[in-house]
């Protein structure tokens, strides 16, 4: 007994609660491999912030190490710790001293000068003088420590410089 005449009893145009679900389903897994595609392409470009943030850091020590070898009003010395080492360099305004221990390179201004966090997250540092001839070159060879297993390219840094009055250096 059909209790609406103008409706057929048999109706082709419905969605049947199953292909309701299976849609549903390959819905939440479209929806789900997408929102993990996005995290992933969140946190890579947050890793990357980071990267060249520390990069930035590195060049920018990195700089104003070899601003205070060219100043340097006496001998450069470097020693090496347990810990890591200490590059101290004599200025006009007293000794700058570099130490890297514990996976961080600080740098103190003066004896009465805080000892200042330049950058964190080093794997190595060194710093040597060179005898090239006439000239006495400092070299410094500083890497950072890689976030992610898979990293291809080593964050290594090497700066270079000169102290004056070293021409002539037997």
């Amino acid at each position: 007994m059909n209790i609406f005449p103008h409706r057929p009893v048999a109706s082709p145009r419905g969605f049947t609660l199953l292909e309701a679900l299976v849609y549903l389903a390959v819905l939440f897994v479209v929806v789900g491999s997408a929102s993990m595609t996005c995290f992933e392409c969140l946190h890579s470009a947050t890793s990357i912030r980071h990267s060249a943030d520390d990069v930035a850091r590195a060049l920018d020590i990195g700089e104003r190490w070899r601003a205070d070898i060219r100043g340097a009003t006496g001998a450069v010395r470097v020693t090496s710790t347990a810990e890591g080492g200490e590059c101290r360099v004599p200025l006009a305004d007293g000794d700058v001293l570099y130490t890297f221990a514990n996976g961080e390179i600080r740098r103190q201004a003066s004896p009465a000068a805080p000892n200042e966090l330049f950058l964190s997250n080093v794997k190595s540092s060194q710093m040597q003088s060179e005898d090239r001839g006439h000239v006495l070159a400092w070299r410094w060879e500083l890497e950072l420590k890689t976030k992610r297993r898979e990293t291809q390219l080593r964050p290594l840094f090497t700066f270079e410089s000169c102290a004056p009055g070293s021409e002539g250096h037997p």
